[in-house]
């Protein structure tokens, strides 16, 4: 029988969680990334403890003790879906039973499959709602680079000067990657991105651009910090007008080769339905690891 234990302090999830994170942090990116960056903000007086939506983290035990399963609920945007790494089927029903009991509603639920699934069922069940999946995502690492066709231009870190248009393009971002998967703009993807957010991927040394011949900016490239060292890599973007030069691949590559330079392992999320840039990355020798899923639970 499975256990659940919230914890409302992102320090108090990682004392507890930090050898299940540490054993597979490629598969626990997500949850590990995030939850690093909160109790960082937290240390250096930034984090705020008082937010208008569900914050909470989760972690699930054995009947020895063992930790075999986690969870978080902290995003910023509507529906505010908790995200479940790989736990037991019988955890990720209960969860489900359990926010219902306390009044928490949940319209969306993401992460690792068969328990996001099974946790969005349960919910829809005790709710009366429907659950169907809004985007399949799919979980690749990279072992080894396959460097890609030189283009012309270099990466170079992003400043404070280009946080204004760093925020646009993430935006827009967002928009394209819709796009691309064959959905309506902005139907998938909630903006969520603020220039405050910007500025702090900035001062991190988080966040770059690849600039062509002359200088001009045509690609962004981000990356999350390392955390338990695998290092996430996104967004990825390039607008409409430079696009088919191979920038997205290069900046890609060098940010990657960068990550494996500092002993982390390099990983990233593809929209399944978006091919362009699956075979992006698979070009560079990025692998799959592990299919995820985004739920929504529609009202009756």
């Amino acid at each position: 029988m499975a256990t659940l234990t919230f914890y409302d302090d992102p320090r108090d999830f990682l004392a507890r969680a930090d050898g299940h994170l540490r054993r597979n942090p490629v598969l626990n990116t997500v949850v590990a990334t995030y939850t690093e960056r909160l109790a960082a903000e937290i240390e250096d007086g930034v984090y705020e403890a008082e937010v208008d939506h569900p914050r909470w983290w989760l972690v699930v035990t054995d009947a020895a003790g063992e930790v075999v399963g986690a969870a978080m609920r902290t995003a910023p945007f509507r529906p505010h879906p908790p995200f479940l790494l790989a736990m037991p089927d019988e955890a990720a029903v209960e969860l489900a039973r359990v926010l219902h009991e306390r009044g928490e509603p949940m319209a969306g639920i993401n992460g690792a499959l068969p328990g996001a699934r099974l946790c969005a069922e349960e919910s829809a069940r005790l709710s009366g709602g429907t659950p169907e999946v809004a985007i399949h995502t799919r979980l690749f690492e990279l072992e080894e680079l396959i460097p890609p066709r030189p283009v012309d231009g270099a990466l170079r870190l992003a400043t404070p000067d280009d946080a204004e248009l760093a925020l646009t393009w993430f935006h827009e971002f967002l928009l394209a990657a819709d796009e691309q998967a064959g959905r309506a703009p902005g139907s998938a993807h909630d903006q969520v991105e603020t220039i405050e957010g910007i500025l702090r991927r900035i001062e991190l040394e988080r966040l770059w651009f690849w600039t062509d011949g002359s200088g001009e900016r045509v690609h962004m490239t981000g990356a999350n910090p390392p955390a338990y060292g695998a290092a996430r890599v996104g967004p990825v973007y390039t607008p409409v007008e430079h696009r088919g030069h191979g920038y997205a691949s290069a900046a890609v590559a060098e940010v990657s080769r960068r990550i494996l330079a500092h002993d982390s392992r390099p990983c990233l999320f593809t929209d399944q339905a978006n091919p362009t840039s699956n075979a992006i990355y698979l070009a560079l020798g990025y692998r799959p690891v592990v299919d995820m899923v985004n739920m929504l639970i529609q009202p009756r």
